[in-house]
């Protein structure tokens, strides 16, 4: 599934959410310097976004397709598993990862990203949890139960997007503690919204993992149930998200 973004990368990067410029701020301002390397860039989303913070940003991802994207849009991308990606004797001040982390081995994920950090670097790596309203998540639900009875969004969640994402962010902090190349682990939470109008969110439902490899009959028939529960809730609806960082310094010598 970690390779199967890349089939539409225009639409991917037109439709996923970007990331709170505060998370941005924090992390670029409590960095050593902003040579940045961006581990699962995909397009380049959180990148641009670095970038635009007056970083000089270094892309990896498995994806050829994605990073193809990427670089037309002016980022310097290395096709690799990061994981088996050489730094080639490059130190970064900052190593983040937005989105990705989760197809990341979590040890030898950190213990690459220790290797890639200078002395004071920083490691951040984040994800979008998203919180849709209580009335339209249930309506989801009722069109994935006919289509994907097996699917986790044919079920009621029984904890949070927030929660659900915080077991990720565990995973991640263990691996970071498990190298002793790194300070304790934080975790920085960022609260937004966006709003989408029915067309916005039928254009990023596609370009999430459960939907990457449907069938055309099958996603259709799941869009077509979304865009009938949106126009049902009045045409648009603001989804909360909750930026989740798990964040650490790098101590001691490269």
């Amino acid at each position: 599934m970690a390779e199967s973004f890349g089939a539409d990368a225009e639409r991917y990067d037109r439709a996923r959410p970007r990331y709170p410029q505060a998370m941005v701020d924090r992390i670029v301002a409590t960095s050593p310097g902003r040579d940045v390397l961006d581990v699962g860039c995909g397009t380049g989303i959180a990148a641009r976004q670095f970038q635009a913070a007056g970083c000089t940003v270094l892309g990896v991802d498995v994806d050829a397709r994605m990073a193809e994207f990427a670089r037309r849009r002016g980022l310097d991308v290395e096709v690799a598993a990061f994981e088996a990606w050489d730094p080639a004797g490059r130190e970064f001040d900052a190593v983040v990862s937005g989105q990705t982390w989760h197809w990341v081995d979590p040890a030898a994920g950190a213990a690459k990203a220790a290797q890639a950090l200078r002395p004071g670097g920083r490691l951040a790596v984040f994800w979008n949890a998203a919180e849709p309203p209580p009335e339209l998540a249930e309506s989801f639900v009722e069109i994935y139960l006919p289509v994907l009875p097996d699917s986790p969004a044919a079920r009621r969640p029984t904890m949070s997007a927030v929660d659900g994402y915080s077991v990720m962010g565990d995973m991640a902090a263990d691996g970071i503690r498990g190298t002793s190349a790194f300070g304790e682990p934080e975790q920085w939470r960022f609260d937004w919204e966006q709003t989408y109008t029915r067309d916005e969110w039928l254009d990023h439902v596609p370009t999430t993992g459960l939907h990457t490899r449907l069938p055309p009959a099958q996603l259709q028939e799941v869009l077509t149930g979304t865009g009938a529960a949106v126009d049902a809730f009045g045409g648009s609806f603001t989804m909360r998200y909750t930026a989740l960082v798990v964040t650490a310094l790098r101590v001691g010598a490269s």
